[in-house]
């Protein structure tokens, strides 16, 4: 059994060399020369004179050099940090500044576009560019170097590493501030791949579709499994849900891993009659399917298996629903994956009563090391697991999700809601202090207040209700301007909404809850 993450590739290429192990537009790959190139990149990186466990970031579309990107640094025993290849500027340069990134992967187009930014990232050392300059070279203060002499490396040497040290750091928006560094050991990623691989009864003869950023833990998941089973994977980053349709027939898809709002868009699409003699299962996490996208999903692939999930970041994947289960237990995230516990407690850690509404608290090796360099938000979320014997000197820690459920008579969970502010839309968690940061910053505005409503395609849609600054005139188009300049798309609000004033509850903060109740009817009857 593999302890260690890029020990799934390498066993994989060991077994069957030859196999397919990634595709990508025209290009394939197979396991012979992914763990080849996954072992020149190490020896790349060793020659950079990176340390032992120093970060490696990684901002590029899926593509091949992404995958040896991050399975490459993990091989030369640093840790790698994928970047979500949506984000701007200002976002990047704050995990690279976050986690003190020593090395950076990316092209000559987004260095450029980077450059401002990365002159105020004090760590940063290298620049691998993956690419040729296509006009002038990249102006660096770091050391740039070419992808294809980086590969040429020939030192054997390489930092060791145990399965409980770190190997990954992925970044989640918490409900205040900045996003915050999850920080994933060996073992809690190959632990999640065999998990999810044995519900799933993947094999070598899969084909997967990742569509899904490799900054989700989500979609990283898709290339883990695969590496530990020795399936293919191919990559797409994809502009219209029926270019999916399409791959999914050329390329005979067997499992698919989608959120919500795709697969909204993917159920009201007419799809081939023969796709499910190859398409075996799909897979759904990021926030609850609507009950009609389930329906209609249903109908037009009958002989797909459909897996509702749960995951948390912070334990990387924690329930799933056997597709068995679907009819008879609607609406339930099922139970908790091989090899973890979930529990349903009150605030002070007993156990709920069937049907008991409490928070949701998973335990076991899937359960990370924190975030980075935050003791603070890390003691909020990582607490001692309940019912310990206290016998016990070193208490086990677990995930207290913040995320409140109930569990029925046969243990099957149902989620009920959140315990703090977060947005979950289009399958990300947004902070909603980090779109009101940048409408502050345009000083149009006196408060303002960003929170999500019930959308019926992305789960929630963020709606801004703001006040302007005095001296002012509202201008909503400005304002939501700045956000698209500043902000990722998934995060640019859907709707402003002007007042007077903004409620508040007795401790002056903004009362948000009163504000998401006025909302509620009144943006879904706009945006119907």
């Amino acid at each position: 059994m593999s302890d260690l993450l890029f020990e799934l590739l390498l066993r994989s290429a060991n077994r069957a060399p030859q196999a397919r192990a990634l595709a990508s537009r025209a290009t394939g790959i197979d396991y012979a020369t992914l763990a080849t190139q996954t072992e020149n990149f190490a020896g790349g990186v060793m020659e950079l004179g990176l340390g032992r466990l120093e970060r490696v970031a990684i901002y590029l579309p899926k593509q091949l050099h992404t995958v040896v990107g991050m399975f490459g640094a993990a091989r030369a025993g640093c840790v790698f940090v994928p970047v979500n290849p949506l984000l701007k500027p200002p976002q990047v340069a704050h995990i690279l500044r976050d986690c003190a990134v020593r090395a950076l992967v990316t092209s000559h187009e987004r260095a450029a576009v980077l450059a401002e930014e990365l002159a105020g990232c004090p760590d940063l050392a290298h620049l691998i560019l993956v690419d040729e300059a296509v006009s002038t070279p990249v102006r660096a203060q770091q050391a740039v170097h070419s992808w294809d002499n980086l590969l040429q490396a020939t030192t054997a040497r390489r930092h060791r590493v145990i399965d409980a040290d770190v190997v990954s750091i992925f970044y989640t928006s918490g409900s205040t501030g900045k996003p915050k560094g999850v920080v994933l050991s060996h073992k809690n990623m190959v632990t999640g791949a065999q998990s999810v691989a044995q519900y799933l009864e993947n094999t070598a003869e899969d084909r997967l579709l990742a569509v899904l950023p490799f900054s989700f833990d989500y979609g990283f998941s898709q290339l883990s499994t695969a590496f530990q089973v020795g399936a293919s994977v191919v990559l797409m980053d994809y502009l219209f849900a029926r270019d999916i349709l399409a791959l999914l027939v050329k390329e005979r898809i067997t499992g698919l891993a989608g959120v919500p709002p795709l697969w909204s868009q993917l159920a009201e699409l007419k799809w081939p009659a023969d796709i499910t003699q190859h398409l075996r299962y799909i897979t759904n996490s990021g926030g609850a399917m609507p009950a009609e996208t389930l329906r209609r999903l249903r109908a037009a692939v009958p002989r797909t298996q459909v897996f509702l999930m749960y995951g948390l970041t912070e334990a990387f994947r924690s329930t799933y629903l056997p597709p068995s289960e679907i009819d008879r237990r609607p609406g339930s995230m099922g139970k908790a994956i091989p090899n973890a516990e979930v529990m349903v407690v009150r605030p002070d850690g007993s156990p709920c009563a069937p049907n008991e509404p409490g928070e949701l608290v998973h335990r076991g090796s899937l359960v990370a090391l924190g975030y980075w360099n935050d003791p603070v938000k890390t003691a909020e979320r990582y607490k001692p697991a309940p019912s310990q014997d206290p016998a016990l000197v070193l208490q086990e820690m677990a995930v207290w999700s913040g995320d409140t459920v109930r569990m029925d008579e046969d243990g099957y969970l149902y989620f009920v809601g959140r315990r703090d502010e977060m947005i979950k839309t289009s399958g990300y968690r947004v902070s909603p202090s980090e779109i009101e940061d940048v409408i502050f910053s345009t000083r149009m505005v006196a408060d303002a207040a960003a929170l999500g409503v019930p959308h019926p395609t992305l789960g929630q849609a963020i709606v801004v209700v703001a006040t302007a600054a005095p001296g002012t005139v509202p201008d909503r188009d400005a304002v939501l301007e700045a956000c698209r300049r500043q902000l990722p798309l998934f995060m640019v609000p859907h709707h402003l909404e002007w007042r007077d004033e903004l409620p508040r509850n007795p401790n002056g903060k903004y009362d948000r809850a009163r504000l998401a109740q006025e909302l509620r009817e009144l943006y879904v009857a706009k945006d119907a």
